[in-house]
């Protein structure tokens, strides 16, 4: 009786948290090189803040990719701290343009066909995003979740349709919540790419950064993200992932036409 008790106390708490989470931003990472991949995720533990990761298995700075057997306890754990994970495609590529009704024309960054302008029809994203969803099922022992974000956003109405028919709904990102971790450092310094968030985000704006970021020589998550958590929590916000906007049936004024 006393364990029904304790639990039923737990779970009131938690609900009058969630009830209280009137104002949220919805934090969202790219997989990226995956160097401050740690850091991240200890940040978001230490501030109690969920998150919606977008996965692709992208080469990273210890030489190995972001979905190898080597990342698997990352995932894993990222996993147990209640965030959600969607489909990054599996080669982290990007929409070029539409080429006929059934066919895009598309260049990945990583995998056999790197770099190389190619066809893509419906048949071959499905076969790619499905390498991230087979992939995270092993490394977790948990399903993906069914939203994608397209590499650098590039989308087409053509292209998020084929993604919906893989079983993916499309998420970018608010204006305002492009976070500019892929910017030049000497051009936008952190402070600069702070001071712009704090002012900028709403309630209710997908913010958009990565795990790591090749060119950018000063990285933007030590020196931004543990203080724009804490500056936009001082303005009343609160943090969920993209599931709550699919709960909530508004996840379509997130899809990018």
């Amino acid at each position: 009786m006393k364990k029904l008790v304790v639990s039923l106390l737990v779970l009131a708490s938690f609900n009058l948290q969630a009830a209280a989470c009137n104002q949220p931003i919805y934090l969202t990472f790219d997989t990226g090189n995956m160097d401050v991949a740690e850091y991240v995720a200890k940040v978001l533990r230490q501030h109690q803040v969920k998150a919606t990761f977008f996965l692709a298995n992208e080469k990273t700075k210890r030489g190995d990719y972001s979905l190898d057997d080597s990342w698997a306890s990352y995932w894993q754990a990222l996993k147990k701290d209640g965030h959600a994970f969607g489909n990054h495609t599996y080669f982290h590529t990007y929409l070029v343009k539409d080429f006929d009704q059934s066919t895009v024309i598309v260049k990945s960054q990583f995998g056999p066909e790197a770099n190389k302008a190619r066809k893509m029809s419906q048949d071959g994203l499905c076969a790619d995003m499905s390498l991230v969803k087979q992939r995270f099922e092993k490394l977790t022992g948990t399903p993906l979740d069914p939203i994608w974000r397209a590499p650098g956003g590039k989308v087409s109405a053509q292209y998020i349709q084929m993604g919906e028919i893989c079983g993916y709904r499309h998420v970018g990102w608010s204006k305002s919540g492009f976070l500019g971790d892929e910017l030049s450092s000497e051009k936008f310094s952190n402070q600069q790419l702070l001071k712009k968030a704090l002012t900028e985000l709403k309630p209710g704006d997908i913010a958009m950064a990565h795990l790591g970021i090749w060119s950018r020589k000063d990285p933007w998550a030590p020196a931004v993200l543990e203080p724009l958590i804490v500056g936009l929590k001082k303005k009343g916000y609160c943090f969920d992932t993209i599931l709550s906007l699919q709960q909530h049936s508004e996840i379509s004024r997130i899809i990018k036409p």
